[in-house]
């Protein structure tokens, strides 16, 4: 009998142990969040993902950000992140990471916990304050690269001091690199004035702006002119890296209207448009809130497509062309035009719109001689393309 109840006593104390050991083993297992990714469109699509940090919680509740680790499942090879701090207070908010999807179909990706290090990739994003040029606010990817002009250009132009630049219009940089040019081109041109004119074999700035609206610059157009803000006064760079650049460009007061205009600006790995979300307000109710293309010397071909939201020039510059584009939701659209100017600087394709203090689009460009694309029928089909993207966002569905 006391066999038997060692017995029993044993086998209790084993089944025990196992229900521990299986509680264990469960507890210990890497969680997983795994994400599937539609695309409805009959062409791949290699786009930049933002996931919300409360979609995470069940890795980052008791674990670091920095070892979140994304791949696409059935691969063991991690993708490149970033974390955006969009408040400042040290933790990230959206995290980030580049999914392929091809045409119709889906794909799926899984997040664990890991600590093995994820190789930072050559191509890359960035912006930055450049006090080496006076004021200017640059921002460039693997494809292009733009500027802006800060309040010191301003303030010397209307001083009648050389050197500077009056302009709430977007420059733009043609590159034919894949690695970033933003600091060397400007250290390269402190040395040597004028340097990033001049093609040395990465690309160059032949790209004219003035009073203009460049690529993306923005205005109001009332009773057959049109009103602009004068340079940025303030700016703040939120983040930088691997696959998004983004920043916000803060203007005085303008026109009668004293409208208050924040431009929010972000340029996505491997895309040749900057995204423009601009927020605005006024005390009165505004015109025609305006986004334009220069026209330069009025040599170039536009193409108004209204129905598909986007916008186009194609232009010669020096031994190459160049195509500017603008896409945004048609429901924005009131009327586009081109307004032809005998003033310097001041024709422009004039994209008239109606939104309610808010307004997202997307300004862009692609250069011949960067082989990104051959010809005009190349840049209407990047515009087309881009114009069903946002027509047609990727659809995410993530399971915990």
């Amino acid at each position: 009998m006391r066999y038997k109840h060692f017995k029993s006593s044993l086998l209790a104390i084993s089944f025990f142990q196992l229900i521990s050991l299986t509680a264990c083993t469960k507890t210990d297992k890497h969680e997983e969040i795994n994400i599937e990714i539609k695309n409805t469109l009959g062409f791949s699509r290699n786009e930049i993902i933002s996931l919300h940090r409360n979609k995470l919680h069940p890795l980052l509740d008791k674990n670091n950000q920095k070892n979140i680790r994304i791949k696409q499942k059935g691969t063991n090879q991690y993708l490149v992140t970033q974390w955006v701090d969009n408040d400042g207070d040290g933790k990230g908010d959206e995290l980030l990471f580049q999914a392929n999807v091809a045409a119709n179909a889906t794909a799926k990706y899984v997040i664990i916990l890991d600590t093995i290090p994820v190789a930072e990739p050559k191509a890359k994003t960035y912006s930055r304050f450049v006090p080496e040029r006076i004021d200017d606010y640059a921002w460039e990817n693997n494809k292009v690269a733009f500027r802006a002009y800060g309040p010191v250009a301003q303030q010397l132009v209307e001083e009648g001091k050389e050197g500077g630049t009056l302009s709430s219009g977007i420059d733009l940089w043609l590159k034919r690199v894949d690695y970033s040019i933003i600091d060397s081109w400007y250290k390269k041109n402190v040395a040597n004035p004028g340097y990033y004119h001049i093609e040395h074999g990465e690309g160059y700035d032949p790209y004219h702006v003035g009073a203009s609206r460049g690529t993306g610059g923005t205005g109001l157009w009332e009773k057959d002119s049109l009103l602009v803000s004068k340079n940025y006064v303030s700016y703040k760079t939120i983040t930088t890296g691997p696959l998004r650049t983004v920043f916000e460009l803060t203007y005085a007061p303008w026109s009668s209207y004293d409208i208050q205009e924040v431009k929010r600006i972000s340029l996505d790995l491997d895309s040749n448009f900057s995204k423009f979300e601009i927020s605005y307000s006024s005390n009165k109710r505004i015109p025609n809130y305006t986004v334009g293309i220069t026209l330069h010397d009025k040599k170039g071909e536009v193409n108004i497509n209204k129905p598909k939201g986007w916008f186009r020039h194609w232009e010669p510059i020096d031994s190459a062309f160049v195509g500017e584009g603008i896409v945004l939701s048609p429901k924005l659209i009131d009327t586009a035009f081109v307004h032809d100017s005998k003033t310097a600087d001041q024709s422009n394709l004039l994209i008239l719109t109606n939104p309610d203090n808010k307004i997202t689009y997307y300004a862009g460009f692609a250069w011949t001689a960067s082989t990104q694309i051959k010809d005009v029928m190349d840049w209407d089909a990047m515009l087309e393309k881009q114009a069903e993207i946002i027509a047609n966002p990727l659809v995410i569905k993530i399971n915990k």
